[in-house]
């Protein structure tokens, strides 16, 4: 049953690896990070705790989306609102 987590396993890698290029630190701090975190779990044979890291790097994505749409939020009020008062 593991076996099957495998790919679902493989895709949130990939994806996280996708996100990270953009990440504050920059994208080999984020690589290393998302590389070491893996492998620390790569012995984990129960499918209910695999099941519960793979939601765990579903929030975490979720976050970092929210992280850049937040960024790119306030780039885009610095340029089109100034702060000076009349």
């Amino acid at each position: 049953m593991a076996n099957s987590l495998r790919g679902e396993v493989l895709t949130l890698y990939k994806n996280l690896l996708y996100l990270g290029r953009d990440y504050p630190k920059g994208a080999d701090y984020f690589k290393r990070r998302l590389k070491n975190v893996f492998l620390k779990n790569k012995d984990v044979k129960d499918p209910e705790k695999i099941k519960e890291l793979i939601a765990r790097g579903e929030f975490v994505m979720k976050e970092l989306e929210a992280l850049y749409f937040l960024r790119k939020y306030r780039a885009m009020k610095q340029r089109y609102y100034s702060d000076t008062k009349v």
